[in-house]
């Protein structure tokens, strides 16, 4: 079988410059890969490679990330100002064909972050996607900050979440485009450490994703975005500018609205049970590391509980089912945040099974 092979293309769409990367007959099955943080397109490569090639392609890098323009991040929208982009992408009939082309919906396939895209496009244009694909994605409410299966907040202003938790080191070093591994918060390390549960499948592709992760646009307009002071613990609260806060619950809560989406495809939820950023022992979740002692002053279990980031998908996704839905939740042992990179066996059957185009 030949192996499926990607161009970039550079569109404008939705006042934006986007680069795409497209592969694929223009009327193929349509499948639409939307990154996750600090990453790009480059992180579908990989995958790429293992796909049949009947299908049609595409996978924007998000503003601010890749060969895209550097938007600013608008985080009071949530992820909408993303969702919007990826919008803009599919009325350009030079990436999709018509969607009253036999060839259908696209599969809409969102990694991390990219996954809380997905979301926030299905409630926004239901009648556009589908079905959907959730690899390792952020909670549908936010991002840290609440202590149960339906998002209480944790404090009012949802302290501990938002721009200020970033690794200020981490920040500096993708600024600079450092690709050395011996510091603990290098891209490099962040890459091999937290991306996947064992570094060694990274392999020969390690030097392409770390393009990927060094690609991301830093600043007060993306990543991490702006902070504000708070009263509560930790002391930083999320602000409104930024890739961080468009993730924080102040901002991003579509647990029903999702719900009510009509129509309603099918959704399938991948996830490894190793991973460390998308879990209920997150070790980006603040006050998981409050428990641990990594950040002092942790005000306890009873009033900063860690977030169930993982239980409340899946109590979601059950009342998206119980309202008409369907969804599947694949668990892959010994998986990190990258199902799509460390099980690419398993994660195309799940995707393929959602084109319904046979495997091969």
């Amino acid at each position: 079988m030949p192996r499926m092979e990607s161009e970039q293309r550079v569109v404008t769409a939705n006042g934006t410059t986007q680069a795409v990367r497209v592969a694929g007959p223009p009327d193929g099955t349509p499948v639409l890969l939307i990154h996750g943080n600090c990453s790009s397109s480059l992180f579908w490569e990989p995958l790429l490679r293992r796909l049949p090639p009947t299908l049609r392609v595409v996978a924007p890098d998000l503003r601010g990330y890749g060969d895209s323009a550097t938007a600013p991040v608008n985080a009071t929208r949530g992820l909408r100002d993303f969702a919007d982009d990826i919008a803009a992408l599919l009325d350009d009939p030079t990436l999709f064909a018509s969607a009253s082309a036999s060839s259908g919906l696209p599969v809409v396939v969102g990694h991390s972050l990219g996954g809380g895209v997905a979301m926030r496009l299905l409630v926004d244009h239901p009648h556009r996607v589908g079905a959907l694909l959730l690899a390792a994605p952020v909670s549908p409410y936010g991002f840290g900050g609440t202590r149960d299966l339906t998002g209480t907040p944790t404090t009012p202003d949802f302290a501990g979440t938002g721009a200020g938790t970033a690794n200020a080191d981490f920040v500096a070093r993708l600024a600079a485009a450092d690709r050395g591994a011996d510091a603990p918060a290098s891209p490099r390390a962040v890459l091999r450490a937290t991306y996947v549960a064992d570094p060694a499948v990274l392999g020969a592709d390690e030097e392409l994703l770390l393009d990927s992760v060094l690609s991301t646009a830093t600043g007060d307009d993306n990543y991490p975005g702006t902070a504000v002071p708070s009263a509560n613990w930790p002391g930083t609260a999320p602000g409104e500018r930024g890739v961080l806060n468009a993730l924080a619950p102040t901002w991003f809560r579509l647990a029903d609205e999702l719900v009510a989406v009509a129509p309603k495809p099918p959704v399938t939820w991948v996830r490894g049970d190793a991973d460390v950023i998308v879990s209920d022992t997150s070790l980006f979740d603040l006050a998981y590391l409050g428990s641990l002692g990594v950040v002092p002053g942790w005000p306890g279990e009873e009033s900063c509980p860690p977030q169930p980031m993982v239980g409340q998908t899946r109590a979601v996704l059950q009342r998206y089912a119980a309202a008409g839905g369907a969804y599947r939740e694949v668990v892959l042992p010994g998986c990190g945040h990258s199902p799509h990179l460390e099980r690419p066996a398993e994660f195309v059957a799940e995707l393929l099974a959602l084109t319904g185009v046979p495997a091969v």
